[in-house]
């Protein structure tokens, strides 16, 4: 975590605070709590105290800042991916409102704020109907529940980008409704999708990601694939002992997947990556496609 992360759709993480509370089905093997309680914290939940950081954690977004100042070449900085910066405590305002400060002192920086608390944001957000050009909203939907409950939430704040996450991905989603050609000043601009990981990982059905691509693709919206993650779709290369499992589209259709491992399973979707950034310029939305740089 930091500068240069490993998280393929960002240049950089940045953490306010660590410690969280799990809301809903796609939190239930969180990875952000698995690794906090593997270095020994004990920050999880609505009543433990977050782990907060010293001024020159805080100084690393301003040097990151300069340098992309410096090479006129903008980094996108995913905040945050050990907390929710909307998560509903008031102790956490301080820390909130410095945050914001930073943000708006950044301008070389494009902020993805990433939450499963979307109705939050009016109340801890300060800005209101004048969002900065430098921040990318995004909320998680992992099935349809949440992306019923969540994206029209997420769709009441003007950002220049509004993204949704579907990773862990652990059902059949249908995002049209907010994301078309007609909609794009105002509808989801951008979809990362993946698969979750871990000993405990949950299948992901192989056609609920193409099914997302394809709604991206028709509406003109990115689309960013990031990972298999445990479970991808079966190999004739693989050793026949590895576990695998039949799954069923909402069709009936069906498809088979194997246990291989997020480094062994990749991340091509059909034979190719999916790298796609929605790049905001002067006022309206267009598609980029490069290798996670």
């Amino acid at each position: 975590m930091g500068k240069n992360s490993s998280i393929e759709w960002t240049h950089h993480t940045f953490n306010p605070w660590w410690g969280c509370v799990k809301v809903s089905a796609g939190c239930k093997h969180c990875y952000a709590e698995t690794w906090s309680r593997r270095v020994g914290l004990d920050i999880w939940g609505a009543r433990n105290e977050r782990r907060f950081f010293s001024d020159a954690h805080w100084r690393e977004p301003v040097r990151w800042n300069a340098e992309a100042a410096a090479s006129k070449t903008r980094r996108r900085v995913f905040c945050a991916s050990m907390a929710d910066v909307f998560e509903a405590r008031s102790d956490l305002d301080w820390v909130r409102e410095r945050l914001w400060t930073l943000i708006e002192s950044t301008p070389a920086l494009d902020w993805l704020l990433l939450t499963k608390r979307p109705e939050q944001i009016a109340e801890k957000a300060p800005w209101g109907n004048r969002w900065p050009p430098n921040v990318w909203l995004g909320t998680t939907a992992e099935n349809q529940l949440w992306a019923n409950r969540r994206i029209p939430i997420l769709l009441e704040h003007p950002a220049a980008v509004r993204f949704v996450s579907c990773e862990p991905l652990v059902g059949h989603l249908d995002l049209s409704r907010w994301m078309s050609r007609e909609k794009a000043a105002h509808g989801i601009n951008w979809v990362i999708a993946g698969g979750e990981s871990g000993s405990k990982a949950r299948p992901m059905n192989p056609e609920w990601v193409r099914s997302l691509r394809d709604q991206c693709t028709r509406a003109n919206v990115a689309f960013h694939f990031k990972q298999w993650g445990q479970w991808c779709p079966d190999r004739s290369d693989v050793s026949v002992s590895a576990k695998r499992l039949r799954v069923f589209d909402s069709f009936g259709k069906a498809s088979t997947i194997m246990r291989l491992g997020k480094h062994s399973a990749g991340r091509e979707l059909d034979g190719r990556p999916w790298d796609q950034f929605p790049i905001p310029e002067e006022g309206a939305l267009t598609i980029k496609v490069f290798a996670a740089d």
